[in-house]
């Protein structure tokens, strides 16, 4: 049992609902860290699955174990309910169905304490399948070095499990907005930059991000609608930076050119063709250099996750060519 400590340096919030095939390798991922004092908070959202006994089991292998249930309410209710309760100066958001590698609350406690200015510290993630073998590494440091909110905006290299925060800034704008079913993290970063606060990179992965049928991230269609919905509301904020007004029809087109792509990733090509359209008003380009930037971006995309895009199966597909006749006839 580890040693009672009266106030951890960093509380861990677990929020889960029907995720206890998972759940077993989150909690002890967290128990597993070292040299650092934390507290961890399950709140479980409702679940009708083995959640509740799960979590007991672990009971008095940590001072600081704290378990909550509420009613069903969405991830970010419980994200909330979680960051009320913590009483850690930092706080980490861990999904039920990631884990922590070795080492990562100290890792990013260090990088706090050598930049007291900082707000936001962020990682790497490694993406495994549902069996947790390995997919590949994501290091998105290696694209957008700086954490502006430009960058933010432009790159959206959002992940909380792979993030800590300092307590005060969550607090400062109330947490997560409840009215998010997706994207939520993404508004929560936008928010956090646009009050002022600072992030910096912890070059390392340090977290396992779980990719599997019940992912949240499974909900491409119903984030292909929320994330323009989500940066119009946010460019419409008074008092924008000019630089940030000037940026809006690019982080526009490469939103929806994003989506696209995760749309078609994931199968759903008659989607695609509903974003690359939408992308399609916000092009600063000409028609054909418009179409050759849109397979240049799914190549990225595609080698970003350690795959090769298949440009011919692309371009050949029915809805691919009724693109293409529909976007020259504009």
């Amino acid at each position: 049992m580890l040693e009672l400590f009266e106030q951890p340096i960093v509380s861990v919030i677990v929020p889960t609902y029907q995720c206890d095939s998972f759940l077993r390798q989150a909690i002890e991922s967290v128990l597993n860290q070292t040299d650092c004092d934390y507290e961890l908070i399950i709140v479980d959202d409702g679940s009708t699955d083995l959640t509740r006994p799960i979590v007991e089991s672990y009971f008095g292998y940590h001072s600081e174990l704290h378990y909550i249930y509420q009613e069903n309410q969405g991830v970010c209710a419980a994200r909330n309910h979680g960051l009320q309760r913590a009483k850690g100066e930092f706080v980490v958001f861990l999904d039920a169905d990631d884990f922590f590698l070795p080492g990562k609350l100290a890792a990013q406690v260090s990088v706090f304490l050598e930049k007291p200015e900082v707000g936001i510290v962020h990682s790497g993630w490694r993406r495994i399948n549902a069996a947790g073998e390995m997919l590949t590494d994501v290091r998105p440091w290696e694209t957008v070095p700086e954490l502006t909110l430009e960058n933010w905006l432009r790159f959206k290299p959002v992940l909380p499990s792979a993030m800590m925060f300092r307590k005060s800034w969550l607090d400062k704008i109330s947490g997560f907005d409840t009215q998010y079913t997706v994207a939520e993290d993404v508004d929560l970063v936008l928010r956090l930059a646009l009050e002022g606060c600072s992030a910096a990179w912890l070059p390392l992965v340090t977290v396992g991000y779980r990719q599997h049928e019940q992912s949240a991230m499974n909900g491409s269609i119903s984030q292909a609608q929320v994330l323009p919905a989500l940066l119009n509301r946010f460019f419409q904020k008074p008092h924008l930076p000019p630089e940030i007004q000037l940026i809006e029809r690019q982080v526009l087109y490469s939103t929806f050119v994003w989506v696209a792509w995760d749309l078609y990733h994931r199968g759903q090509r008659r989607e695609m063709v509903n974003c690359l359209e939408q992308a399609w008003s916000y092009s600063p380009y000409l028609p054909m250099e418009t179409m050759i930037n849109w397979i240049e971006r799914f190549s990225e995309f595609a080698s970003a996750l350690g795959e090769a895009l298949n440009t011919e199966v692309l371009t050949k597909t029915p809805e691919w060519q009724q693109l293409i006749q529909g976007t020259m006839l504009l």
